[in-house]
């Protein structure tokens, strides 16, 4: 089973320059001589069996030489035979389907090579009046709008609005639950996470479709076979991140949603004052209700095993109190109006990491997080804290700029590495652990022949792209 190799193109050049979220290839048909030989079931749409018998020799053979072509990436000279082929007989013998598909990889190429706006959009209303098509003949509507508005993502960017490719999506999740197809998983994740961030559908609404992604990854990748397999790991290293992050949003997340993503945390390590903060601090901000048992046992855990925080009174106090108690965003002002009434610059610089570790690792907001940062460093510019945690906002960006694996997954690794390198030739104190994370994401650095088929060198300048934005030094893994 083949990927459609004209969209492939395309799609590097996208993974590879912007921040989409990785795709996960669709898989077509293969073409087998003897389908075409099988008994017709009926179909809507003309079949070879509406053909005379030496109509039928003809397509048939329109159908079979076509797609030798298309084998060896001869699309222009396949086009006739595939007309003749399709338009004769759509249905082909009401089984078989890759006409549709090998339609759509011919206009698709056609599309690529074309310079002008006005063809280029024929192209587009080509293949999606074969969709429409391959709909009338074998239904499927919900694969087929799912194929429809992956084309229209990744292939035909800005020729299809936003909202009406997240309602397509959407239509696949709706009809399939969590057997909708692997690839529309990560197109709609990335679609549904903004809208959620902008506020255009409800909490309720993307809390829905958050669940049903993460069940359907679940299922999938407990059901796979073989090539799919790496679709759906694909699929797992993008879809539950990009959901994660939405964790930031005040209310969107309840209290099943963190107990069943932490609690199990605590139970493997209950006497850790780390784990038990953080679980703690997870499940009130689900809005976990004080005698949830659960909470209940992180709360006992807490008084037994470790210290509060100490403060007198003021915004400290307040700020630590809304803190731990889950409201993150309301405990930010706090930390800040303390420190501006600070004139020792320790405590200035100890609770502005304070607020950049909240962004970081409670509120998933990476650029808000790396703005404190660096306002800690220019409180003190000794310090590597500062830059250990930007590597670690780097680092961490691997499934938010890419798929968690593959190139723009890979390039966020060098930032990462410069920024932890900074940090231990600034600061003795964090180079132990500087050279741990250097010595973790250098495996994750791509190799010389990835840089290579991508007209790049090593040593040479190189700015990642998604949020990050920072010029870098290529380096290779090998």
């Amino acid at each position: 089973m083949n990927y459609i190799k004209s969209t492939l193109g395309a799609l590097v050049f996208i993974f590879i320059y912007s921040c989409s979220p990785k795709v996960a290839p669709v898989i077509v048909e293969e073409v087998v001589k003897e389908e075409l030989q099988k008994l017709e079931p009926e179909n809507p749409c003309r079949s070879f069996s509406d053909l005379t018998s030496a109509e039928r020799d003809d397509v048939e053979t329109a159908y079979v030489l076509y797609k030798d072509l298309i084998k060896q990436g001869k699309y222009e000279e396949a086009f006739p035979l595939w007309t003749k082929a399709y338009y004769r007989a759509p249905a082909s013998n009401g089984r078989v389907k890759y006409q549709f598909d090998d339609g759509v990889m011919i206009y698709t190429n056609k599309y690529r090579n074309e310079t002008d706006e006005a063809k280029k959009q024929i192209y587009v209303d080509s293949v999606m009046s074969i969709y429409t098509k391959r709909m009338e003949c074998f239904g499927e509507e919900a694969y087929t709008k799912g194929r429809m508005a992956f084309d229209y993502y990744y292939t035909f960017p800005g020729t299809k609005s936003e909202d009406e490719i997240f309602d397509m999506f959407k239509m696949n999740f709706d009809v399939n639950g969590n057997k909708a197809d692997y690839f529309v998983v990560n197109p709609f994740t990335q679609l549904l996470s903004e809208k959620i961030i902008a506020g255009t559908i409800s909490n309720e609404e993307g809390r829905k479709y958050a669940k049903l992604i993460n069940k359907t990854i679940e299922r999938g990748q407990a059901n796979c076979k073989g090539t799919l397999c790496e679709s759906w790991a694909i699929i797992a290293d993008y879809a539950p991140a990009k959901l994660e992050s939405l964790e930031g949003i005040d209310g969107f997340y309840d209290c099943d949603y963190y107990a069943d993503k932490y609690y199990s945390r605590f139970e493997a390590d209950p006497t850790n004052c780390d784990m038990i903060n953080l679980v703690g601090r997870r499940l009130k901000r689900g809005g976990c209700a004080a005698d949830d048992p659960r909470l209940v046992k992180v709360t006992e855990a807490y008084t037994t095993n470790c210290k509060v925080e100490t403060a007198s009174t003021g915004p400290l106090k307040l700020a630590f109190e809304a803190y731990n108690n889950g409201k993150y965003r309301e405990a930010i002002p706090l930390f800040q109006e303390y420190i501006d009434g600070q004139s020792d610059p320790a405590k200035k610089f100890k609770y502005t990491m304070v607020i950049g570790k909240i962004y970081y690792g409670d509120l998933k907001d990476f650029p808000k997080s790396r703005k404190t940062a660096r306002a800690a460093a220019k409180i003190n510019p000794a310090s590597g804290e500062p830059y250990m945690l930007i590597g670690k906002l780097y680092a961490s960006s691997g499934p938010l700029c890419g798929s968690g694996r593959g190139w723009n997954s890979q390039v966020v690794t060098w930032p990462a590495i410069d920024m932890f390198t900074k940090a231990k030739n600034l600061d003795a104190s964090v180079a132990a652990e500087a050279n741990k994370y250097i010595n973790q994401y250098r495996q994750y650095m791509p190799t010389k022949e990835e840089i290579f088929q991508r007209r790049l060198k090593v040593g040479g300048s190189f700015k990642v792209p998604c949020w990050i934005q920072e010029s870098t030094t290529i380096r290779s893994v090998d």
